[in-house]
């Protein structure tokens, strides 16, 4: 079974919402902040974390969530988490939870080898309190 690795849970910025519609598709840019919890790491998210959705003239959407994470590693060292969270669905997908593949880069000297090195895999679940998504290691 895969392990969990943190928790991100999503504060999306409503008001600043962006789109625009083309003959080739349509782009909606969508800001947020939040936390993050977890074994490794407890944090906020920085300002500036936007999830970029592209969906083309085939009705395939990419999302590609990028943000950076400040906070400290589990020794309690300051650090940052560098997260690129990608996922491609068909128009009108809705699974439950989403998928999504995530890279990672960090600067925290304990954490760096585990996260620039592993496999992980993401999923994005909506509950009461809204958008959480969970980071897990493949496990084999």
């Amino acid at each position: 079974m895969d392990k969990l690795i943190m928790e991100v849970f999503v504060e999306i910025d409503g008001e600043h919402i962006v789109e625009l519609d083309s003959t080739i598709g349509h782009i909606t840019m969508i800001p947020f902040g939040g936390t993050v919890k977890g074994e490794l790491f407890h944090g906020v998210i920085a300002p500036g974390g936007v999830d970029t959705q592209v969906t083309n003239q085939n009705r395939v959407r990419h999302m590609s969530a990028r943000y950076m994470l400040i906070g400290q590693d589990y020794e309690g060292n300051d650090c940052r988490i560098y997260v690129e969270n990608n996922g491609w669905f068909t128009e009108g997908y809705d699974s439950a939870p989403f998928k999504t593949v995530p890279t990672f880069m960090t600067d925290s000297k304990v954490l760096a080898s585990y996260l620039h090195a592993n496999q992980f895999r993401g999923e994005g679940h909506m509950d009461e309190n809204g958008l959480v998504i969970r980071f897990y290691e493949i496990v084999p």
